[in-house]
């Protein structure tokens, strides 16, 4: 028992020392985005300005772009979803690093539960039947898995500082496009729901990795 948690205290941490102050600053502002969102839409039954020009751009895709866009919201579903976080966490679990796998659940999860609590605070509706729509819960998903593999990649062997918050950011952006471009063409969601559910994911899984290794002692250990 003693060995474990001293293994587990040396293990590199899941949110690389390099880039917790950058990280740190995207997460706070994306929470203030999250906020001023859901102030500015809160209770509305329709695009605004913005959601228009881009919906009308995007909204209703055709073959082959629909059937793109139908596999890629498989993966905010419950099945692909826990298809992607069941392969990550095995991936994590055959290099022996448990915590890596508690944040690959984790991560995504906290984010999707953040999307759910907000939805009936901001009460975004589309399509009426009360529908709640923002945040994106599928764009939070798919970048917070996204950026937690990303993150858990730099901090193995990938470069700090600006060029690995570069990266990261890279990852969580193209991931956090691709779904939310899903989400509008198939016409689930406001392109403002989508950005929503990315800023959601940004301010919560850096949150949860900075606990994870406080928790473990990484935090403290300054191993990468």
């Amino acid at each position: 028992m003693v060995t474990h948690r001293s293994d587990e205290r040396s293990a590199p941490a899941v949110l690389p020392p390099a880039l917790r102050a950058s990280l740190g600053l995207i997460a706070a502002l994306a929470a203030l985005m999250v906020v001023v969102l859901g102030v500015l839409y809160a209770g509305d039954s329709g695009p605004g300005a913005v959601d228009a020009r881009i919906q009308s751009v995007v909204d209703g895709a055709g073959p082959p772009w629909r059937h793109v866009a139908l596999a890629t919201d498989f993966l905010g579903e419950p099945v692909g979803a826990a298809m992607l976080v069941g392969a990550a966490v095995t991936g994590c679990l055959l290099l022996r690093s448990p915590r890596a796998a508690l944040l690959v659940v984790a991560g995504p999860g906290l984010a999707v539960g953040t999307t759910k609590l907000l939805k009936p605070l901001v009460g975004r509706t589309i399509h009426g039947d009360g529908n709640l729509s923002y945040p994106s819960g599928h764009t939070a998903f798919l970048t917070a898995f996204v950026l937690v593999v990303a993150l858990l990649a730099t901090g193995r062997r990938g470069p700090g500082g600006t060029a690995g918050t570069s990266l990261v950011l890279a990852a969580a952006l193209a991931a956090g496009a691709a779904m939310g471009w899903a989400q509008v063409a198939l016409g689930a969601h406001y392109p403002t729901d989508a950005l929503g559910g990315w800023c959601t994911a940004l301010a919560v899984t850096p949150a949860t990795a900075w606990l994870a290794d406080r928790v473990a002692g990484a935090g403290r250990s300054g191993h990468r």
